[in-house]
């Protein structure tokens, strides 16, 4: 039973300001704990009072909010200019994550770049700087939220389980395991590997189906109750546990999802 109530299920999108309140009033119908709102092709909710309403009905139904930022963040650019860019996007979600409640912004940190030797580990140090600068940003604005760079499913491209764990560790922000990233990537998810990784008591996940070639993700598809119940074997016991469904028919999906784990 206690396996059951530290994970908490529920879906990426919130929709339109105007339609954000009746959806979460559908979520909670549906038993979800969680919501993520996807800035990802566009940052709205600028209107503080729009943020803070939508925020305070979440908090009365019980729905943790969390948001993704935009996609088009590289924090290893060769353009300064980009990356004055991307870190303004990711503090922006921050501000109105912020009037939200929201817990945690999740990004797609960057792009390794060019091929020659040491790259990877260069990329790794810019990236770093980058984040270090960002929470001295929401240190001065005495924000509480956190921001939190996500498990990536291509092979090219920033983000693997051992690059993410060693910026927690470096940065002391949160993160973001991104299960169908990590198969897409590794062609298996290793569970020991990440719990070792990850030792943290609280876990932000993401979940999904997804098909994959030798570079990695491709797309995202719907989830089968045995992928639920293969990730729920495994996830630790002892840990806090959230997680956002991306797949396209997530509410469905996440139905299925808490139907097998009060199974489990």
């Amino acid at each position: 039973m206690f396996f059951m109530k530290n994970i908490k299920i529920g879906p990426s999108g919130i929709g339109p300001v105007k339609e954000a309140i009746p959806n979460l009033e559908d979520f909670h119908r549906l038993n979800f704990k969680m919501c993520e709102i996807a800035f990802t092709y566009g940052i709205y909710m600028h209107n503080d009072k729009d943020a803070e309403e939508i925020g305070k009905h979440a908090k009365k139904l019980g729905i943790e909010l969390t948001i993704h930022a935009p996609y088009w963040i590289n924090l290893n650019s060769l353009e300064k200019r980009k990356i004055q860019e991307s870190k303004i996007r990711i503090l922006e979600c921050c501000k109105i994550g912020e009037r939200l409640g929201a817990g945690i912004v999740v990004f797609h940190a960057g792009f390794y770049g060019n091929k020659k030797d040491g790259a990877k580990e260069e990329c790794y140090e810019n990236i770093k700087k980058e984040i270090i600068e960002m929470q001295e940003e929401i240190k001065k604005n005495k924000w509480k939220i956190k921001i939190a760079p996500e498990t990536m499913g291509k092979v090219n491209v920033f983000g693997s389980a051992e690059e993410i764990s060693r910026l927690v560790k470096d940065t002391g922000c949160s993160f973001c395991i991104d299960f169908a990233h990590i198969l897409a990537r590794e062609k298996k998810v290793d569970y020991e590997k990440i719990k070792k990784l990850f030792p943290q008591k609280e876990w932000h996940c993401h979940f999904s189906g997804i098909q994959y070639s030798e570079k990695g993700e491709r797309n995202h598809i719907n989830l089968k109750k045995e992928q639920w119940k293969e990730l729920f074997e495994n996830l630790p016991k002892d840990k806090e546990i959230e997680i956002i469904c991306e797949s396209p028919d997530r509410l469905r999906d996440c139905v299925e999802g808490l139907e097998v784990l009060k199974k489990i």
